[in-house]
């Protein structure tokens, strides 16, 4: 009587994890397959994936935002920002403030960013209308009120922007 032995291999690759069973042939052979066409692929999507981390923020915006015991804060008072700017580093400093613990939420209403940033209602609401429109801010529904964050778009850009700007 002869029994085959069975070959059985379990792959992790980033997130993902498969398991290969069978005869050793058919394994290697499934196994091969997988390596040449999904790995490529999956380094693909990653290198055209992004999400930024606490590190990354904390990095691109260590020179305009502090988390401060009384919440985030935009702290750039030697540079000259646009309205758009402080609204936009505010958001940043909320996420990063989210990410960090020390936030339930990273969204913000029109009077939290007013007692941030000292900005006029007006001023805010009209910014924020832009934001939206341009998909650089979300706007996130919630039982008290409207409530914005920012996009990943929006984190980018505004990262450029500050960079030329300022010459990091």
């Amino acid at each position: 009587m002869s029994t085959e032995r069975e070959l059985s291999i379990s792959v992790t690759y980033g997130e993902s994890k498969l398991e290969f069973k069978g005869s050793p042939e058919v394994v290697m052979r499934s196994l091969h397959e997988f390596v040449s066409k999904q790995l490529p692929n999956m380094d693909l999507a990653r290198a055209i994936s992004i999400n930024y981390s606490l590190n990354d923020l904390i990095q691109m915006f260590k020179d305009f935002v502090r988390v401060t015991p009384e919440g985030p804060r935009v702290w750039a008072q030697d540079k000259k920002l646009s309205d758009r700017d402080v609204i936009l580093l505010q958001l940043v400093a909320s996420r990063i403030a989210h990410l960090s613990g020390k936030s339930q939420t990273d969204a913000m209403g029109v009077g939290e960013i007013e007692l941030s940033t000292g900005l006029y209602p007006k001023t805010i609401s009209s910014r924020l209308s832009e934001l939206t429109k341009s998909a650089l801010v979300e706007r996130v529904g919630t039982d008290s009120g409207g409530k914005y964050r920012i996009a990943t778009i929006g984190t980018s850009r505004l990262a450029e922007q500050l960079s030329k700007k300022f010459k990091q």
